[in-house]
């Protein structure tokens, strides 16, 4: 199966009406998509890969492979809750820890996760437009976006069989903008009840995944959908995940617009129902909220 691929420039052209109909599919139908064109400086994404890989060399490396997790992989099968990653979180904001993280990385990654927090509120808007909401309901409803980028390294594991490189998990968030290694696989997505590998990253694109409060506020609507990481025995794998999330005091729930009308009597739809069959039903369950509540 193709992973969608979207191109973020066709939103703002002749092709938008298209590109909106792909995306709402992606969203509702996989929950998983490629972003191409995207806007995201390339230089910056270059610079961000070279200086992660190079602390992972230079320190993150060796660390890992002498911990205790590391020296027991060989002599048994891990841990069922034992992940085979090497990671730490840079919180942007609203409250950032720029200086709790190597001082190598502290400007290149913050000026990166303000251009991914610019695509994000563009992918935002999309996605309400989409659902028939104003657009900017999503990032209203995060209230005071909480942004991080978990910076992480999928060693290379030698018994790869033995343990998971990350378990399989749906994200607790909003939005996933994803930069990822160019050369080494691991990543899958459940759909349909097959595991489907994402590729390496081909020429910058941003993987985008969406988290549960994605799936909460359009009332399944759209989908949050679950993945995993596998090791690879071949070698280390790059992950930036940028995680676009509501703020901690957000209020949660399903947009009222995308709701079902609830606790009506069926006689009194049906009567509404007989002046109204050949109208759209999303607008007859939304005047059904209105005059049978």
């Amino acid at each position: 199966m193709e992973i969608p691929v979207i191109k973020m420039d066709q939103l703002y052209g002749k092709k938008r009406s298209e590109t909106l109909s792909l995306l709402h599919n992606a969203c509702a139908q996989w929950g998983f998509f490629w972003l191409e064109n995207h806007g995201v400086n390339e230089d910056l994404m270059n610079k961000v890969k070279e200086l992660v890989n190079k602390h992972y060399e230079q320190d993150m490396e060796k660390n890992f492979y002498g911990s205790e997790k590391a020296k027991i992989l060989g002599y048994e099968k891990a841990s069922s809750n034992v992940d085979w990653e090497c990671s730490f979180m840079y919180r942007h904001q609203p409250k950032s820890n720029r200086h709790d993280i190597p001082e190598l990385l502290r400007s290149t990654v913050f000026e990166y996760a303000e251009e991914v927090i610019k695509l994000a509120e563009q992918l935002t808007a999309a996605m309400s437009e989409n659902l028939g909401l104003d657009k900017d309901y999503i990032e209203k409803a995060f209230s005071e976006p909480s942004v991080g980028i978990k910076v992480a390294k999928y060693p290379r594991c030698s018994h790869p069989e033995l343990v998971m490189g990350l378990r399989e998990h749906t994200d607790a968030g909003g939005i996933i903008l994803l930069f990822q290694d160019e050369l080494v696989p691991g990543l899958e997505f459940l759909k349909d009840g097959k595991w489907i590998p994402v590729p390496p990253t081909e020429g910058n694109r941003i993987f985008v995944n969406l988290g549960d409060q994605i799936e909460v506020m359009t009332n399944g609507i759209y989908k949050s959908i679950c993945h995993r990481v596998l090791p690879n025995k071949n070698g280390s794998r790059l992950s930036i995940a940028t995680f676009y999330n509501p703020g901690a005091d957000a209020i949660i729930c399903p947009a009222p617009k995308l709701t079902y009308p609830s606790k009506y009597r069926f006689q009194d739809y049906l009567n509404f129902y007989s002046t109204t069959k050949f109208t759209d039903k999303v607008s007859r369950f939304q005047t059904t909220k209105v005059i049978l509540k």
